[in-house]
């Protein structure tokens, strides 16, 4: 017995220096560098939506401030009940299961944004003006989301989200509410965001796994010209946003000297007017990235920063795309040395590695909530139920996770194969799904003209997969009326393709039926594998409308046994495409 704990101290004590070996982060010129100097290149993912939701997270798009929907969500049930269902989305929402699987997909760190009021009271609600009440719910919920951390040797990047009194004029990110008075009108909120770095500096300042002190998410605020440039996009000096973040690091610094400190420009996170030069030797940049172009120029801004100030960049916030996009960006990225985070890891929607499913009772929420016509108030019991259910659902178990969306991030930036989605074994009777086709980067798996959305850089709005269900890639897809819980492809324009990787069980001649629908005459397909092509131009009829399918049959097809390719090419478009059925 006194063996076997010598061997379990001795087991124990080399976990121990294998979680500390790699030291604590910190700038190195422009690079971001462990505690042996190696280059360390961030693949991370945000919280959002866990300690401060925003209201398009939950498909709310009217008040979609945190603390709107809570007041809203009372007025529906009452406040014990409200509380419940808080207390419920806090606990389900990230576990050690959601850290475990993040890091089994390829993930090295996680970005927490944090919601200043589950660690201190709001200043307006301090019993004694100045003072500040430590809050420990936000602090325990830290400790354990770092020691699911440590235990798969993730790097923790505490971000904070929600300032006191908010940090913009873009509402729902930070939580703020405008009959107040925000972070930069009120001294009381800025010492209190400057007690809290230093409360969780001191708190976590042996901590090497925590990877960096983010100190403020995308300050936008006009502080020169309010009235015309509210979100601060052309601010030229930035003066109290430096002083600010001056100040948080001089305060930080007193408690800790290990940790990296990332700032942010205003104008959400990329106007770093008046900011620099940096005023700590261990600082990085962070800046964030949406809806524009994945070309050099993109970066470019970020690059010049770099090599100028000699300080490293971090793309700390850039997602909600499609997975061309996601592919594109993180090759950018990666390619010059760009670490990343992206947004968020789970939310009502399609674009991430998770979706949590809604209920009919929640749905009602919404509804509600949004005004939609003829949408009425929902009875206190089926709120209570329809919410409730919700924060079960946000658990790993119950969310549908998209390995199409995981595939783009981790094998497409550097891969140009495609590989099966799915395990199509094809016999007598085998069906194939329309939505099933290959996962890969477009124009090697499948072929769509509208891929991703562009529009900052464009000013149009081209969303990739229309349909916005069941897949991120551009393929446009919906949701069959006629069948439960199925899936078809729509919208398919003259050129484009899709691609099924097959595993062809028995060899010989096959008949292909293909269930189609259009509401016109116009649509023809072509069929084919490698350089043979099985038919061409087969003409889809016009079945009225999207509810209506029927099949078009492309008899004796030999395939052999094994390995095949097949595309279904659109020689004209305006049909959709459900599935393809093998019979004799």
């Amino acid at each position: 017995m006194l063996k076997k704990l010598t061997i379990l101290f001795f087991l124990a004590g080399i976990t121990s220096i294998q979680v500390a070996a790699q030291g604590f982060l910190h700038a190195d010129g422009k690079r971001i560098v462990n505690g042996k100097g190696e280059n360390v290149l961030l693949r991370g993912m945000g919280l959002g939506g866990w300690m401060l939701q925003e209201g398009y997270m939950l498909r709310i798009n009217r008040e979609g401030q945190q603390y709107r929907i809570r007041e809203r969500i009372e007025e529906l049930m009452g406040a014990k009940q409200t509380e419940e269902f808080y207390n419920l989305w806090l606990a389900n929402h990230t576990r050690k299961t959601d850290v475990d699987s993040m890091k089994a997909w390829g993930f090295n760190s996680i970005r927490l944004p944090m919601h200043f009021n589950l660690y201190t009271l709001p200043a307006d609600k301090e019993p004694v003006a100045g003072k500040n009440t430590w809050l420990e719910k936000g602090f325990a919920i830290t400790d354990s989301l770092l020691s699911w951390c440590k235990a798969n040797r993730m790097y923790l990047i505490l971000d904070l989200h929600a300032a006191p009194g908010g940090q913009g004029n873009d509402l729902n990110i930070s939580d703020r509410d405008p009959s107040k008075p925000s972070l930069w009108e009120s001294e009381a909120n800025q010492q209190k965001m400057i007690a809290l770095w230093r409360k969780l500096a001191e708190r976590y300042v042996n901590e090497p796994w925590i990877g960096a002190y983010d100190i403020i998410n995308e300050p936008n605020w006009g502080f020169e010209d309010l009235a015309n440039d509210k979100n601060g996009i052309k601010e030229k000096k930035n003066v109290p946003l430096r002083k600010l973040m001056v100040d948080i690091t001089k305060a930080i610094r007193e408690v800790d000297k290990n940790h990296l400190v990332v700032i942010e420009g205003n104008g959400w996170g990329n106007n770093y007017n008046g900011i620099l030069p940096a005023w700590d030797n261990n600082m990085a940049l962070s800046f964030h990235k949406y809806w524009s172009y994945n070309d050099p120029g993109s970066v470019n801004h970020m690059l010049k920063m770099r090599d100028e100030y000699n300080i490293p960049v971090w793309l700390g916030e850039t997602g909600e795309n499609s997975n061309v996009w996601f592919t594109e960006a993180i090759r950018l990225f990666e390619t010059n040395n760009i670490g990343w985070a992206w947004w968020p890891l789970k939310k009502l929607g399609f674009n991430n590695p998770m979706e949590i499913r809604s209920n009919l009772n929640y749905d009602a929420v919404v509804n509600y909530f949004n005004g939609r016509p003829g949408a009425g108030k929902p009875k206190e019991s089926n709120a209570y139920s329809g919410l409730m259910e919700l924060a079960t659902y946000t658990r790993l178990e119950n969310t549908t996770i998209h390995r199409d969306v995981l595939d783009a991030m981790f094998r497409q930036p550097f891969s140009a194969d495609a590989k099966p989605f799915k395990a199509n074994k094809i016999m007598p009777g085998a069906v194939v799904k329309a939505v099933d086709f290959d996962l890969g980067r477009n124009g090697v798996a499948y072929f769509d003209k509208d891929t991703a959305d562009y529009h900052v850089s464009t000013g149009k709005n081209t969303p990739g997969n229309r349909g916005r269900v069941y897949r991120n890639d551009g393929v446009d897809i919906r949701k069959d009326s006629t069948l439960y819980e199925q899936y078809f492809v729509n919208g398919i324009e003259a050129g484009e393709w899709l691609q099924y990787t097959v595993n062809v069980i028995k060899k010989g001649k096959y008949n292909l039926r293909l269930r189609v629908c259009a509401d016109n005459a116009n649509g023809k397909l072509s069929v084919s594998s490698g350089k043979v092509t099985f038919a061409k131009e087969v003409a889809v009829p016009n079945t009225g409308n999207e509810k209506n399918f029927t099949f078009v049959e492309i008899k004796n097809v030999a395939l052999k046994a094994g390995k095949q390719v097949i595309r279904i090419y659109a020689d004209s478009g305006g049909f959709g495409f459900s599935e393809i059925r093998f019979t004799n």
